[in-house]
Parts: structure tokens; sequence; C-alpha cells
């Protein structure tokens, strides 16, 4: 839902910030995981309904706070494998979509983090089209309530979502405050009580943020990395040219530390450029002292893209150079595709404010999740 009224959105607040809002009103701070389970367990998104509240909170509550959403525009499943697709609506002129992946013993949510993204990767037409502002961390857990209502509970009266990716539009760690409260959020026993192996968070490499989130976070980690060499990764990357490969790695490591964890390494698979067995030995080189595994993702074309995908035989023999050279590699299945929800196909709206000459909204696609 949206609104325009002046009140405090609770999908806003941390816990211990819920707790002061509180204990501000002259209420206790027990008041605050009691409302966390009404909003995140129970999908509970109307103040009367919180009948372990008394009457004149609600009340107070209905007249200076709110819980909203982002709205859903529009809903999609997949006849083929099940993808649920949603167009949302964060702001006036702004779209933003998520897709849910259902796997054998486990649902993955991929959310966005930014409206667009100004990072400019070649293969990636979102960071073509331009960057208007990150998300909130309401329209970000927002995404993950807004599902998960949509979606409802398991046979079993379980929650279908089990995993969440940050492998939207967007990059996480330029919205890093946002999107690290969302991601406690998440993993907050009286909200969603998802475990620091069920959150992902992807991106291309801003070293000191990643350096940053090592101190306040240990979610699971995955890099776009899409190239072996920086010469290469240059092009495909350019944010590669402020922080280049060795300084990526190295602060993968700083960031697993002793912890067993690998990190994921992201590969999109681009016929006649990052492809050949040559850069598949390469790839074998550079993450040999990495904790690390890689997903080899087969590319989405999408309209005015110089590039196309690699066969389906050249991923299989990149796959098996890695995989023979004792590099754990999974080669990620093209989900949802007849709704336009794979990987590099999701379509946004966003108002461009970085090309000040555009004052029409621009169609964007999302990417690589």
């Amino acid at each position: 839902m949206l609104s325009t009224e002046n009140k405090v959105n609770l999908l806003n607040l941390s816990r211990s910030e819920m707790e002061s809002f509180f204990t501000d009103l002259g209420e206790k701070g027990f008041r605050a995981p009691q409302v966390f389970k009404w909003i995140y367990q129970q999908g509970v998104d109307d103040f009367d309904a919180m009948t372990n509240l008394s009457k004149n909170l609600r009340a107070k509550l209905k007249e200076i706070a709110e819980i909203r959403t982002p709205k859903i525009i529009m809903q999609q499943c997949s006849e083929e494998d099940g993808t649920h697709k949603w167009v949302l609506q964060v702001d006036s002129g702004n779209h933003i979509e998520m897709v849910f992946i259902p796997g054998q013993g486990r649902g993955t949510l991929c959310v966005s983090s930014q409206i667009g993204c100004a990072l400019a990767c070649s293969f990636c037409s979102t960071a073509q089209q331009g960057f208007n502002r990150n998300l909130t961390t309401a329209e970000i857990i927002g995404q993950l309530w807004v599902a998960g209502r949509a979606l409802g509970l398991d046979p079993k009266g379980q929650r279908i979502i089990s995993n969440v990716v940050m492998m939207g539009m967007g990059e996480p760690l330029l919205n890093f405050d946002n999107v690290v409260k969302a991601m406690d959020l998440m993993m907050d026993d009286f909200s969603y009580g998802l475990s620091k192996r069920r959150v992902t968070l992807s991106t291309a490499g801003v070293v000191p943020a990643l350096d940053r989130l090592q101190q306040v976070s240990d979610v699971s980690l995955a890099v776009s990395l899409h190239a072996p060499n920086d010469a290469l990764r240059n092009e495909l990357v350019p944010l590669n040219r402020k922080y280049p490969i060795k300084a990526l790695l190295l602060a993968c490591k700083r960031y697993v530390g002793d912890d067993r964890r690998r990190v994921t390494f992201e590969y999109v698979m681009l016929e006649g450029v990052n492809d050949s067995v040559q850069h598949a030995f390469e790839l074998v080189k550079l993450l040999k002292n990495v904790p690390a595994k890689v997903n080899l993702i087969p590319f989405n074309p999408f309209p005015s893209t110089q590039y196309q995908c690699s066969s389906q035989e050249v991923i299989n023999q990149f796959r098996d150079i890695l995989m023979q050279n004792d590099l754990v590699t999974i080669t990620r299945k093209t989900r949802g595709d007849d709704i336009d929800a794979a990987c590099g196909q999701l379509v946004g709206k966003v108002m461009d404010r970085t090309k000040r000459n555009k004052q029409k909204a621009v169609m964007t696609v999302s990417g690589i999740y």
C-alpha cells in the first residue's frame, strides 16, 4: 500500500529503534517484539488486529504510525517451473521487480536494493538505463513482507520463503545502511528468523563497503566476477577499474576470515567473450587460494545487447575444467523464462535522475540474480 501521510513507517525501524519508539510513547519496550511478530510473522498491517495491544495504544498507533509496503502492480507465475514475478510500485513513476524461485526443499526470494543502478556493467540493462535512488529499509524488507503474504504457507504450515538473495536491481553495498538494516530484520528472531546462511548479499565489488560489512554482518557473500583478469573485467564491470580483482579477492578473504564458508563467484557466460578454455584455466588459477564456489550463469539476451549466451556445450566444457581442478561449480538453471523472470530479464520502470534531459520513464532490466 502507498501513503503520503506523515506517519512513521514501522518497517523502517530496527528492533532497538522500535523499542525506543514505544518507550517514547510511554509504553514498555516489550511492545516492540510483540509488534514485530504481528508484522513479520503474522503478516498483519492493521493495528486493530493486534489484539494483545490495548485499545488506546492501537488508536494511538493509527494516528502516528503505519505499516506501508510496496504495492503490487502485477503478478505472474511461470507455467514451466512455478517461478513467481511481481512488479511493485515504490513511489510515483518508479517500479521494481522481485522474483520467487521455488526449489527442492527451499524457496528463494530475489529482492532489489536500488531503483536502477549506476555501475554501468556492459551486460546488464539496468546499469545502462540509469539510477534514481536507494530503496528505503521499508521498501527492501517490504518486498519480503509482500511476497510472504502473497505466497502464504506450505501444507505443513511453514513459510514458503526460506532464502533471500540481495541480487535484484542495484548494487546493495551502495545502499549500505538500509540494506544492512533490512538484512538484520530478516534474521531477527522476532521477525523472519532467517539464518546468516540463508541471506546472501551479491556485490560487484565495492571493496571499502565490503570491509565495512565484515565489521557488522556475516551474511553469505556472492561476488559478480564475470571475468578472470582485469583487462576483460574492466570492460564488463567498470567498477573494476577502481577496485581491481586482486583487491576484491583480498577483501573476500577478509570477509570470510577463518569461517569455512565459501564465497560464491557469479560468472555470466558470454559467447566469445569470457567463455574460452583459456578463461577457464585463468579462473582456476585466480581462485586457487580463495574459499570459492562458482555459479555459471547462462546469459539471457535483452533488446539492444551486443552479447549472446555461450552454447551449452561450451558452458559444460568450462564447468568441467573448473571441477576437474577442484573448484566447486554449478551451472545456474534458467528459471521463469516464459514470464521474463530469468536472470537479466526483469523489467522495472525507473525515472532516471542521472540523465537530466530525459524526463520520461525508461524501461529497465534487472541485474544478474
